[in-house]
């Protein structure tokens, strides 16, 4: 969509769609996803497995040849987490995407995208892994952001559990 920091990276059959609040700083001036020089992703997306090859921000269009695609809950704004506004997100935008796309899996990358999202609809208390309800037809699962900035949240258990998952829905459909 016109106005967009990042351009989504979606297409139909998704194993898995990650979604994070809005494009760090770095991010946007790369044009990439996750770019950020203290961020986790591409190197654990290599380490769970979820990914056959390292691969880095440079790669993001490709990543749906391996099932992955990327989206935001705020597409027009960039920064921290911090100076995410609740007028920035666009829910009604973003379930629309993941209807039309139908991952088998939404990951929201950090609590604060899925509280954006989930506790706005349902009023839930969010822990990490797999959700209890799915989302538009799509299994919800929260991540430990890979944000540099949040490290000292960071585990990568909930990402191989993501792994397994993803492994395991990919048998199935």
């Amino acid at each position: 969509m016109s106005g967009d920091v990042l351009p989504d990276v979606l297409t139909a059959g998704l194993r898995v769609v990650f979604c994070g609040t809005q494009a760090g700083a770095v991010s946007a001036r790369r044009g990439a996803y996750y770019a950020g020089p203290g961020n986790k992703f591409w190197k654990t997306l290599f380490e769970t497995g979820l990914v056959p090859e390292p691969l880095g921000p440079t790669d993001s269009l490709m990543l749906p040849r391996y099932g992955i695609g990327f989206t935001d809950v705020a597409k027009r704004t960039s920064g921290p987490d911090t100076a995410l506004m609740r007028h920035h997100v666009d829910i009604t935008g973003f379930l629309a995407k993941i209807r039309e796309y139908a991952p088998a899996v939404i990951a929201f990358n950090g609590k604060r995208a899925a509280q954006a999202v989930l506790e706005e609809e349902r009023g839930l208390k969010l822990a990490y892994g797999l959700q209890p309800s799915s989302l538009v037809g799509s299994r919800v699962f929260i991540l430990p952001s890979t944000s540099g900035a949040a490290s000292g949240y960071w585990s990568i258990e909930p990402w191989r559990e993501l792994a397994a998952l993803v492994k395991e829905t990919s048998l199935r459909r």
